[in-house]
């Protein structure tokens, strides 16, 4: 049987973009609950969405590394690796991760065609409030210390495309802002 190269194309059957949605922001700020929604409506729209969830990242391609400065750098660089990879191939890429270092954000943007950074803000207070992983608690217990916003630095974005005040904003509003953002750039219709 001959080769035959058509047999072996991957298409992007509705020819729109990838692009890589980066949800920046300390622990439980929201990120992964927007990225959530915003991917249920993509899907919705026919786009083809992947999560590249930090947690989930670190329990499979990131398991042999821990939380020191150049361990976090070195996760979020094996992220924008595989983001770049299903955004340049047409798939929506959702990505919240606290990426907590600017010099590792302007490497994403630097290498990812189509980045847009979404900067998840919420005052610690509140945070410390939602704590649905317990980690605020433990943090200030001292049963950890290297927590981001806290015990570690979180250095805010200084000019992401959108900001999100998730204390301000219900999740319907936020979800609408970044949809609405896509929208007028022409990234979904």
């Amino acid at each position: 049987m001959a080769f035959r190269e058509n047999h072996w194309r991957v298409w992007n059957m509705s020819n729109d973009p990838g692009f890589v949605l980066w949800f920046t922001g300390p622990p439980a700020a929201g990120k992964t609950t927007l990225a959530e929604r915003i991917r249920a409506s993509l899907l919705n729209n026919g786009r083809r969405v992947e999560i590249l969830d930090g947690d989930e990242i670190r329990k499979g391609l990131s398991r042999d590394l821990g939380f020191s400065k150049e361990d976090r750098e070195k996760h979020n660089e094996r992220v924008i690796f595989v983001a770049k990879l299903l955004a340049r191939n047409g798939v929506v890429t959702l990505v919240p991760l606290i990426s907590p270092y600017r010099e590792v954000r302007t490497k994403a943007r630097n290498e990812i065609q189509n980045f847009i950074e979404v900067y998840v803000r919420c005052p610690l207070e509140i945070l410390i409030k939602r704590d649905p992983k317990g980690l605020y608690r433990k943090a200030l217990a001292g049963e950890i210390t290297n927590l981001t916003g806290l015990q570690d630095p979180y250095e805010e974005p200084l000019s992401p495309e959108i900001t999100i005040n998730t204390n301000e904003q219900t999740v319907d509003e936020s979800v609408n802002t970044i949809i609405e953002y896509l929208k007028a750039r022409g990234f979904v219709r």
